[in-house]
């Protein structure tokens, strides 16, 4: 006894991923739309780009870099982007963005709708997370950018040299590699504490301490931090002066390769078990 199939019942693999690309496609843009056009993302933009604004007002003060030097703009736009956009700016960005993407549904009583779309929760996982990411990093990357040509820009030839026939390209480029990789670190961190904490604030306040004092921890401590990582692929090193530099502990860096890769299996390990875990997850709005 032979069985028919009607064709068209049973969708190919081919077309399955297809229709799974669409899905995901779908979910970021909606993400997309609501990350960067809405109110509660403007203090996003005002982390990005208050920096660039204090760098202008610098550029503008000391034109023709008469009350400065290259070197000295360059030791302080490092300090920029490595204690202002390293340690605080992504890192609260990255908490309001992240946080929000499910809990924030769960709040405004929405969630739902997704969970009875014909669509697998990990898709929506993934899709809010590239939406993410690409918000932050755009948002950032654009910050970052700016404060690097007002920086040099007020230097006249001096800078424009310093800038393409020096490091300078290549200084910035591994600023907007350390941006995109923090928003995509603590991006993946947020988001998995927002599936497993009903008030992410809480444990994003021990992180965000815990990522203030890793350079007074001992070596294999300051391991388990994003900035440890990241601070490895600056292109100048920051000094730590004053009574900081009594308490620091300087770890052995370790190679860019390593750097990177060991973000991005973060990325992917945290990724990983959000998608398992959004299987079972289960909407109350009465406990919220």
């Amino acid at each position: 006894m032979t069985t028919q199939v009607t064709p068209g019942l049973i969708a190919p693999p081919a077309a399955d991923w297809q229709m799974r690309k669409r899905q995901l496609l779908s979910v970021i843009k909606i993400e997309l739309s609501r990350n960067f056009f809405t109110r509660r993302a403007m203090w996003i933009y005002f982390l990005a780009f208050a920096p660039a604004v204090i760098v202008f007002l610098h550029a503008l003060e000391s034109p023709g870099g008469r009350r400065c030097s290259i070197e000295q703009d360059t030791e302080i736009l490092a300090g920029i982007v490595q204690v202002f956009y390293l340690r605080f700016g992504i890192f609260f960005g990255c908490l309001g963005i992240f946080t929000w993407l499910l809990r924030g549904e769960v709040v405004q009583r929405s969630l739902h709708y997704y969970f009875l779309a014909p669509m697998r929760r990990e898709i929506m996982v993934i899709g809010k997370y590239l939406a993410g990411a690409i918000t932050t990093s755009v948002v950032f990357c654009a910050g970052v950018s700016l404060s690097f040509m007002f920086m040099y820009s007020h230097f006249g030839p001096r800078g424009q040299k310093f800038v393409f026939d020096g490091p300078g390209l290549g200084h910035l480029g591994a600023y907007l590699l350390i941006t995109v990789l923090a928003c995509l670190g603590y991006g993946a961190v947020f988001l998995g504490l927002s599936l497993i904490f009903r008030n992410p604030i809480i444990p994003g306040g021990i992180l965000f301490g815990w990522e203030a004092i890793s350079g007074v921890l001992p070596s294999l401590l300051q391991k388990l931090s994003i900035t440890f990582y990241l601070k490895n692929l600056a292109p100048v090193e920051i000094a730590p002066r004053g009574l900081l530099a009594l308490f620091t502990v300087v770890a052995d860096p370790v190679r860019s390769v390593i750097a990177v890769s060991g973000l991005l299996f973060l990325v992917a390990f945290v990724l990983t078990t959000a998608c398992f875990g959004v299987r079972h997850m289960e909407i109350s709005y009465s406990k919220e």
